[in-house]
């Protein structure tokens, strides 16, 4: 795939008809994306908005760009220098949306970096690109399109998935971090924070499991895995043991039934580090359903299982926005995604951190109100409130520890069209 978008890139760049890319959203990520995508000769970047004009400013000083693309507030004002490709990195699932159906009404293709945004009404968007004849594709880089790519090679290849999913450090005391107590899950003094410039939601968003539901929520719509019925268990694994334990229980493993998303973590419930953990990478497991694959996985040294049935493959680590170019060009200059919905598999709805009075107004994710847990996509059943609509709303009556908070437990809910199209509602 990536030979033939380089080849275009590099025809691109003699031609001069470089390939015009603008992004919303200049944080960590968004910058992370700048500094790569400047070296690319045959990309022009055209245009930035952020919020925050000096933010922008200062990701162009940070990645080394040569050339000073357009800076704005407005999104409108980014279309405006007619980019062919649009990169959604704000983290906010409403404005990502908006953002996102603005680019593809303007005849864009969008990588979205924004999970939240892809998770809350990701499905209507790729339904929306494909009528407009553009990509709607996730962020390479990001373990969603990294797990996606694995489980796509694994199928290319005619194998069974059984299951796929990252590394994290989980504890299940984590579910009550607030952005008051996460840096000491960390290890970070105050001097520290202060001196990184550290978002507290974010690091909590993170911890509390919130992030790895998004992120599987992602994937199992991309791919057609189903998430574990009452939400992730983060199991204890290294990755030597991927084979013998992210498969089905019924084969001594820890997955419900095959085909699942699981998240795997870098700590024993005693908080002890897990041997050759796999907290920054990505995995899938298969199936070899014959005695002839059976031993080419013995012969070709796949760690396997004790039946030899099941094999492991993982990467070990990912390297986010410095890899979301992969992304820009194919879907710029050969017409493909790095990973998009294909339907409403999985939803990622709002737990109570603590016992909720009525009136407490929520706060959404990486807050000190409620938290993500992944769970399947069941439009037909009382809905679970999206934790990407969890914010600003008010609790209409008392929800309890650990408890789901529900769309009907809330007033003041605004969905926007593309998140009940996505979902049926």
């Amino acid at each position: 795939m990536m030979g033939r978008a380089l080849e275009r890139l590099a025809d691109r760049a003699t031609t001069g008809r470089p390939l015009r890319v603008a992004l919303i959203g200049a944080g960590t990520f968004g910058t992370m994306i700048l500094s790569q995508l400047g070296r690319l000769a045959g990309v022009q970047i055209v245009a930035i908005a952020d919020r925050d004009g000096a933010r922008a400013e200062l990701a162009i000083v940070r990645a080394g760009l040569s050339t000073a693309p357009l800076v704005t507030r407005d999104v409108a004002e980014l279309l405006d220098t007619d980019p062919e490709v649009v990169i959604e990195a704000t983290g906010a699932p409403a404005a990502g949306i908006a953002h996102a159906r603005m680019a593809i009404d303007h005849g864009c293709h969008v990588v979205m970096v924004n999970v939240e945004a892809d998770v809350l009404g990701g499905p209507e968007l790729a339904r929306l690109a494909a009528r407009a004849d553009v990509i709607y594709s996730l962020a390479y880089g990001d373990q969603p399109a990294l797990i996606c790519e694995l489980v796509d090679w694994a199928r290319a290849c005619g194998f069974r998935v059984v299951g796929a999913g990252k590394g994290t450090k989980y504890l299940p005391g984590y579910h009550e971090a607030t952005p008051d107590t996460v840096w000491g899950h960390y290890g970070f003094t105050p001097e520290q924070v202060a001196a990184g410039g550290y978002n507290a939601r974010m690091f909590t968003s993170f911890l509390d499991g919130t992030k790895s539901a998004i992120e599987m929520a992602a994937v199992a719509n991309a791919t057609g895995l189903v998430p574990p019925s009452n939400g992730l268990a983060f199991p204890p694994c290294g990755a030597h043991e991927i084979a013998e334990r992210m498969i089905p229980v019924d084969d001594g493993g820890v997955l419900e039934h095959a085909g699942m998303v699981e998240v795997i973590s870098s700590l024993q419930p005693d908080g002890t580090a897990v041997e050759r953990d796999l907290r920054w990478g990505v995995y899938v497991t298969v199936a070899a359903d014959s005695a002839y694959v059976a031993q080419c996985f013995r012969d070709y040294g796949l760690m396997t299982d004790a039946t030899g049935n099941y094999a492991g493959l993982f990467r070990p680590s990912h390297l986010i926005g410095l890899e979301t170019p992969v992304s820009v060009l194919a879907a710029g200059l050969i017409g493909e995604a790095t990973g998009a919905p294909r339907g409403f598999v999985a939803d990622v709805v709002a737990v109570a951190k603590r016992d909720l009075a009525a009136g407490q107004v929520l706060d959404g994710e990486g807050g000190f109100t409620v938290y993500g847990r992944v769970v399947p996509a069941a439009p037909g059943e009382r809905r679970g409130l999206p934790i990407g609509l969890a914010h600003g709303v008010a609790l209409r009556r008392a929800v309890g520890a650990g408890a789901v908070v529900g769309c009907d437990d809330v007033d003041g809910l605004q969905v926007p069209i593309e998140v009940s199209r996505s979902r049926g509602w």
